[in-house]
């Protein structure tokens, strides 16, 4: 049971920094996703069903609180987590989480998070494709992928967060 609470205790302080701190370090707009973060370390541990159920709520309560367009962060944040566990491996579970093969897949999911989170949350037709693409997925997940390389670090020093 500590190991369903654990992330669950992380996603709420991680949910106000998400709301409130990353706003103000985005770079026109773009800014990097904690929260996915916390969802793609924690599938790498658990399972793909297990990500997957995180991934569900912490979309979820991110939908509620966050006032945007609800089941779109549920939607992507699921469907990331999900092909991010295609990783998950019990027996490299340190190699996958406390390497640079983390940031690969950490690079992956945050894409496709971003890409559906875009496609989703986008009701302007006038958007171009490109501009969807390059704006609203790829630039969001290189940000995360950089903010990332400080889990990477941390658990390579420390062990297990």
């Amino acid at each position: 049971m500590s190991n369903f609470l654990k992330p669950i205790l992380y996603f709420f302080p991680l949910l106000i920094l998400q709301l409130t701190v990353i706003p103000l370090i985005s770079i026109f707009g773009v800014g990097p996703n904690l929260i996915i973060i916390t969802a793609i370390y924690y599938a790498l541990h658990g399972g793909q069903i297990y990500g997957m159920m995180l991934g569900f709520l912490f979309g979820f309560f991110f939908d509620l609180l966050s006032g945007g367009v609800l089941g779109a962060s549920m939607l992507s944040m699921t469907i990331a987590v999900f092909i991010a566990g295609y990783f998950y491996n019990e027996n490299r579970v340190d190699n996958n989480t406390a390497s640079y093969f983390f940031l690969v897949i950490l690079f992956i999911a945050a894409f496709i998070n971003s890409l559906i989170y875009s496609f989703a949350g986008n009701f302007n037709p006038e958007v171009r494709f490109s501009a969807l693409l390059l704006e609203g997925a790829l630039l969001p997940a290189c940000y995360t992928t950089v903010i990332g390389l400080a889990v990477v670090a941390f658990k390579m020093r420390n062990g297990r967060l």
